[in-house]
């Protein structure tokens, strides 16, 4: 199984890359992909996948990104 990395943006999205399955509450996948963005600001129109909302919306994330 290859490796699967997660990477969240300050106040942006989290990059999922990698070989996985994007799904819907009703457990319809989305068309495979090798990298996503994912929306955690709530103001994407295209959810669960972001479209660059959070700059209009001023996304600002209640934490900040740690440091690995």
């Amino acid at each position: 199984m290859a490796d699967v990395t997660i990477s969240v943006l300050d106040n942006g999205p989290a990059i999922v890359k990698g070989e996985f399955t994007v799904s819907d509450g009703a457990g319809n996948a989305y068309p495979k992909q090798n990298q996503v963005a994912l929306c955690r600001c709530g103001a994407s129109v295209n959810k669960p996948f972001c479209d660059g909302a959070h700059v209009k919306a001023g996304f600002a994330a209640s934490d900040p990104v740690p440091s690995a």
